[in-house]
């Protein structure tokens, strides 16, 4: 899949489940969840214990029914092992510039974090394909999103932190064109619990509020 194709089917998804959890096989467990509630995307950070080895479980799995995707990817050292490991997409919590050109060279989709408005306009002009705003909650929420989106219509955008289900709908209104959702869906207590079930819940949830705002736009 080329960074086209990859980005118009998080864009479609509209919703990007961040999983972090405290081991590989809760990780793995918590996508089949989001996948049995009909979420096509995750994003499996590299603080999971054995982040690899859940990528490479999971790309085996599921291939090209999910849009994988690697998170806390902080140099482009790791974002090629992921890459080699089945990842489509790369979030980082920061922004760095060789990380977005490695995976820039690669063809695949790239969601530096920035935050300020000169940081967002620094990774959409390295080549990012989408910029995530973060920590989005902390500094205003579906606000901010609007507040940014006025300078720059032309850059895509997904919030991170601060999205639940009763915020979900007001960033996709505010501009985004999906949102990240991290503790709020995938739960380390639930994960520990074996309760993946409430996960696949959740994610029904977050799809119908998504599909819900979208109707409405």
């Amino acid at each position: 899949m080329n960074a086209k194709e990859i980005l118009t089917f998080i864009t479609d998804a509209g919703i990007v489940p961040v999983v972090r959890t405290s081991s590989a096989e809760g990780a793995i467990k918590a996508v089949e969840a989001l996948y049995n509630g009909g979420v096509r995307a995750a994003e499996i950070t590299m603080t999971v214990p054995g982040a690899i080895r859940a990528l490479e479980k999971v790309a085996d799995q599921f291939g090209d029914k999910i849009m994988l995707g690697a998170g806390t990817v902080l140099d482009p050292e790791t974002a090629r092992a992921c890459m080699l490991a089945g990842a489509e997409f790369f979030v980082t919590p920061s922004l760095r510039l060789s990380t977005i050109e490695l995976i820039k060279r690669y063809s695949k989709v790239v969601c530096p974090g920035a935050l300020t408005p000169t940081e967002v306009l620094t990774a959409w002009e390295a080549g990012a394909d989408v910029v995530k705003i973060f920590p989005c909650g902390n500094v205003g929420g579906p606000k901010y999103i609007k507040a940014l989106k006025g300078p720059f219509p032309q850059i895509e955008m997904i919030p991170t932190g601060g999205v639940n289900l009763e915020t979900a709908g007001e960033f996709l209104k505010a501009g985004a064109c999906a949102v990240a959702v991290g503790g709020e869906l995938v739960d380390g207590r639930s994960v520990k619990e074996g309760r993946f079930d409430v996960i696949e819940n959740r994610a029904r949830l977050y799809l119908a509020a998504i599909a819900k705002a979208r109707s409405e736009m």
